[in-house]
């Protein structure tokens, strides 16, 4: 799979990012993953908190290689985690972890399925983990996207 057949087949769109647009879903990030670090909230918001975090990740990461998913269709979310070995260059272990996560989202929101400490926790390391290589990435590769503009 690469990204040129994701949009080919309609998974994807061609999109060019800004800087603002980039900065913000940074920002909310960091938001998300200070709030997924609140113990006084239950179990299953900091998860959902977390993942949000994940796929703002994902999402910032499709911008910046000059795509955006197809919201117009079901499966955004599975496309945004799918890609992430082109966008970020996560290794098949960190994917097949994420796409559990996002299994587990799925399962969570539309069974009531049981959120557990154990969950949220490697949720939100890996959410924090894909923070880092994103901000490396784009430092490295797309640093225009990391300029505010004065």
């Amino acid at each position: 799979m690469t990204l040129q057949n994701l949009l080919r087949i309609g998974k994807l769109k061609d999109y060019v990012p800004t800087a603002v647009e980039v900065l913000r879903l940074l920002a909310a990030i960091e938001r998300n993953l200070a709030d997924a670090a609140v113990p006084e909230i239950s179990d299953e918001s900091r998860f959902d908190i977390a993942y949000k975090a994940v796929m703002q990740c994902a999402l910032a990461a499709m911008l910046a290689s000059g795509y955006r998913p197809s919201t117009s269709e079901p499966g955004h979310h599975v496309t945004l985690i799918q890609s992430l070995p082109l966008t970020l260059g996560v290794d098949n272990t960190t994917w097949v972890v994420l796409d559990a996560l996002r299994r587990k989202r799925n399962a969570n929101d539309y069974t009531g399925d049981v959120v557990t400490p154990d969950v949220v926790a490697e949720c939100v390391v890996q959410a924090t983990r894909l923070r880092t290589v994103l901000r490396k990435r784009l430092t490295n590769t797309h640093p225009e996207l990391l300029k505010k503009k004065v």
